[in-house]
């Protein structure tokens, strides 16, 4: 070979490994801070994602105008996290509710248009609590937006409320030492239909939905069938919280977001001492018993997961799964410290930080920011870990600044729902 080809071959496998090389760098930026206006990403956009496209279907923009149904105790404080972040750095509208109905569409109320500050209409995203009414929420959000929700096992879920809502549920409140295996026992000893936050006590998710929550499915299965295709004709997915991550992966999916728009900080998640470590299995069957309508909308909801993951591909979801969970914990280091762990509230400093607290009863977890801290990644990393009536009034007040002139006197509702349920003056803290 003559000279000249030999130096010139050189010289092409010399660009080439550095191509190669740039590529790994590329690839390790992952662990890199890269600030973005508000946005914080800890994962790079050069990297291929696991779960690619359909063949010779055209790159999508992302999708902007999505209503999330936020059940309750299944994750979803989680979820809305998501979604409140992604408006803000979008500069997107989030429907917010009235202050009549604090920082929920005036649950257990079914949901009214008229629950939703003047302020944050119309929006392009809604997270908050309520009770579903299709007409209404059409009538609210944009033609084209994206409905999703999610469902949680219902003997897990039952546990979470039983705990969460003992002082307040009618029903909870009369088991003798507080005992959830009391009430299962002879649940109907215990409920009324009808009291006042009676549906947190059985078919919780039914009602989230929209459903009757007194229907059985043993007397009536046409009912839950009819409920299933309710829900399938309006929500584009419906995820599954004891497969959050995965769940995610098909959100991003199906919005066209990138990775780095479903990273997270687990919220609301209460302390060990408040919760069953495991859940007995008679009591577990006691539970998807007494809650039957649930129990058949979360196993066929969870087939139809499974077979959705099935046609994107299963392999490249858990893949995908695997690199949101290990940017996650990248994440969260950076945010919170080598060791990030959840404190309860007494421990947290940053009163922003500080979550909500049921009861006396019930440690509801958080995380706090390392001390010192300042900048725009201070902010990114607050709103990660913000909880919900934080993050909600916070948003309220920067869309109210935003609409100025334009903002409509807020409307006095006629037969304004009971308060909400407050938090309980925190006994002396110890040292």
């Amino acid at each position: 070979m003559p000279p000249i080809l030999q130096r010139l071959q050189q010289a092409t496998k010399m660009m080439s490994r550095r191509k190669i090389l740039l590529l790994v760098l590329g690839c390790s930026t992952v662990s890199l801070l890269i600030h973005q206006g508000a946005q914080l990403s800890w994962y790079p956009k050069l990297f291929p994602l696991s779960c690619p496209p359909l063949r010779n279907s055209p790159p999508r923009p992302k999708h902007m105008t999505v209503a999330f149904l936020k059940t309750h105790k299944t994750a979803g404080t989680t979820v809305q996290n998501i979604l409140f972040r992604f408006a803000e750095r979008h500069n997107l509208t989030v429907a917010l509710p009235h202050p009549s109905c604090e920082h929920q569409f005036c649950y257990p109320r079914n949901f009214s248009a008229h629950f939703v500050h003047p302020a944050t209409r119309p929006p392009h995203v809604l997270a908050s609590h309520l009770r579903f009414d299709r007409a209404e929420l059409e009538r609210l959000m944009p033609p084209g937006t994206v409905y999703v929700t999610i469902l949680r096992e219902p003997a897990a879920m039952f546990e979470s409320l039983f705990s969460y809502y003992n002082q307040y549920c009618p029903a909870f409140r009369r088991v003798p030492n507080a005992s959830l295996e009391a009430f299962l026992r002879t649940p109907e000893a215990y409920y009324r239909a009808g009291e006042h936050f009676a549906m947190f006590a059985h078919n919780t998710l039914a009602y989230d939905l929209g459903g009757d929550n007194e229907r059985s499915p043993r007397n009536d299965a046409a009912y839950l069938a009819g409920l299933i295709r309710q829900v399938e004709e309006v929500f584009s997915l419906v995820m599954i919280a004891e497969y959050f991550d995965e769940s995610l992966v098909l959100l991003r999916r199906l919005l066209a977001w990138d990775l780095d728009d479903v990273l997270y900080a687990k919220l609301n998640a209460r302390a060990a001492s408040s919760r069953l470590a495991a859940i007995p299995a008679a009591l577990a069957r006691a539970a998807r018993t007494w809650n039957a309508l649930d129990a058949g909308l979360y196993d066929h909801f969870n087939a139809t997961f499974w077979r959705r993951v099935a046609r994107a591909g299963r392999a490249c979801v858990e893949r995908e799964a695997r690199e949101l969970r290990e940017a996650r914990q990248r994440l969260l280091r950076r945010c919170f410290g080598d060791e990030p762990v959840l404190r309860p509230a007494a421990q947290i400093r940053t009163k922003q930080l500080q979550p909500w607290q049921p009861s006396r009863k019930v440690d509801i977890m958080g995380y706090d920011l390392p001390g010192g801290g300042a900048g725009p990644a201070t902010e990114a990393c607050l709103k990660l870990a913000m909880p919900e009536v934080q993050y909600s009034n916070y948003l309220l007040r920067k869309q109210k600044r935003r609409g100025g002139a334009r903002a409509r006197p807020e409307p006095v509702l006629d037969n304004p729902p009971p308060r909400p349920i407050r938090v309980l003056p925190r006994g002396p803290q110890g040292p």
